[in-house]
């Protein structure tokens, strides 16, 4: 066990010392032969030039041209358009609010995806309901946002069946959600 133990230490910086030593050292051909670049083209590691930094920005970047930018840049979060995560801030906020009287099972900013745990209303304790609300986009607009609602009822001790949810409560859902993110857009324009 200890001579497996003391392989696998040896091993793995090995493998990663040749994995890294494998991805460098290009010759003068390889460079001038990269997609894109002409014969004599004078890039990052060609003809022994070493590359400022006007020449890595006309290279490009893998991130687009302001980089990656987690938070965004300030105009996004003046619009509404969200923090630079690709669902309106307003929306994710105001779904937050209206489904906070649910226990909440998960929250995905980055996907625009709330998934709520089963509730049971004080009022009607043979029933429950599981809700996901689904950001879509980045402008506060009706089709940005979709809610999905479970509804089970209970037919023995801990045993539930799904039930039929009414469409209205699915669109009311909606529309609550909507009617917070006008709220929060008109709060904030205020407050600036």
């Amino acid at each position: 066990m200890a001579v497996k133990s003391h392989f696998t230490k040896l091993l793995v910086p090995a493998l990663v010392s040749f994995t890294l030593s494998a991805c460098s050292g290009g010759s003068q051909s390889d460079y001038d032969s990269y997609p894109g670049s002409a014969p004599g083209d004078q890039r990052v590691g060609t003809k022994g030039r070493s590359a400022t930094t006007a020449d890595i920005k006309e290279q490009g970047t893998l991130f687009g041209p302001d980089g990656f930018n987690f938070l965004g840049n300030g105009s996004e979060t003046q619009q509404g358009g969200g923090t630079g995560i690709g669902v309106n801030s307003f929306l994710w906020r105001a779904s937050l609010d209206t489904l906070s009287f649910m226990p909440l099972n998960s929250a995905d900013p980055f996907g625009g995806v709330i998934i709520t745990d089963w509730y049971s209303p004080p009022e009607t304790p043979n029933e429950r309901f599981k809700i996901t609300g689904y950001i879509l986009g980045t402008a506060l607009r009706s089709d940005a946002i979709k809610v999905s609602v479970f509804r089970q009822v209970r037919v023995g001790t801990d045993q539930w069946a799904d039930a039929v949810v009414e469409p209205s409560t699915v669109t009311a859902m909606e529309d609550s959600i909507l009617t917070r993110a006008r709220q929060l857009r008109i709060d904030s324009a205020t407050a600036q």
